[in-house]
């Protein structure tokens, strides 16, 4: 009786469980909770280990195994390099400069920017998201499917994580609100612009998880495109 305990989950049922896990995560992080800070991504990526490691994968698997971490980490440098010298470029043009603009950051002091680009990004948004979508769904959905079944599952579901966060994207973004007005047409138009441009994210993100053989290579860009983010558009208000 023990052993047939302590034998691994089918694969495809810890698939299912952790992709009905993240679906509550995103409700939770968007709807149910969200005054509950980093709580639920670091509970939540607690749970992407137990539900891989119930299905006898291991750190390999994940992206996290011993030989491949020092190329994952030249990678991701590398990454974060290539993201600093495009925003530097776009801070510099007038032309991309507004596209800088964030009213959710308007507000914000220089700790609160330094929290979120040392704090909320790294522990609350690319540990959670790379460990879900690069370690652990793309990981499982490998042993299905391969690698191009496992990108083309990890990046739809990563386009869809983005529905919720994406609802006011018009009115968050000038530049964007400007362009594309202020109707409920325009507002849905933004959020399956923005729903599918992180899909095709996703696909970036998976093939730098396949090449590197790392999860630190798609955890550095991710990283630096949204921390860079927040603080290129502090340093331009």
């Amino acid at each position: 009786m023990n052993a047939r305990f302590r034998r691994p989950a089918d694969t495809r049922v810890a698939l299912g469980a952790a992709v009905v896990l993240l679906v509550l995560v995103n409700l939770t992080i968007h709807r149910w909770a969200p005054g509950w800070g980093l709580l639920t991504p670091v509970a939540a990526a607690g749970a992407l280990l137990a539900v891989e490691h119930w299905s006898g994968g291991d750190r390999t698997e994940l992206g996290l195994g011993r030989g491949t971490l020092r190329r994952g980490a030249v990678w991701a440098l590398a990454c974060v390099g290539a993201v600093a010298a495009v925003y530097l470029a776009g801070a510099l043009l007038p032309s991309t400069r507004p596209l800088f603009q964030d009213t959710r950051n308007s507000g914000l002091s220089g700790g609160d920017i330094a929290y979120r680009v040392l704090v909320a990004v790294p522990v609350g948004t690319v540990l959670l998201e790379e460990l879900a979508f690069r370690g652990v769904l793309y990981g499982l959905a490998r042993r299905l499917w391969g690698p191009p079944g496992a990108m083309a599952f990890s990046s739809l579901l990563f386009g869809l994580w983005h529905i919720l966060p994406s609802l006011h994207l018009t009115g968050e973004k000038p530049a964007l609100g400007a362009l594309l007005g202020g109707s409920w047409a325009t507002a849905l138009l933004a959020d399956v612009g923005a729903v599918l441009f992180t899909a095709l994210a996703g696909v970036l993100l998976c093939e730098l998880r396949r090449r590197s053989d790392s999860l630190l290579a798609p955890a550095g860009l991710h990283w630096a495109v949204n921390s860079l983010g927040y603080l290129t558009g502090f340093l331009l208000r």
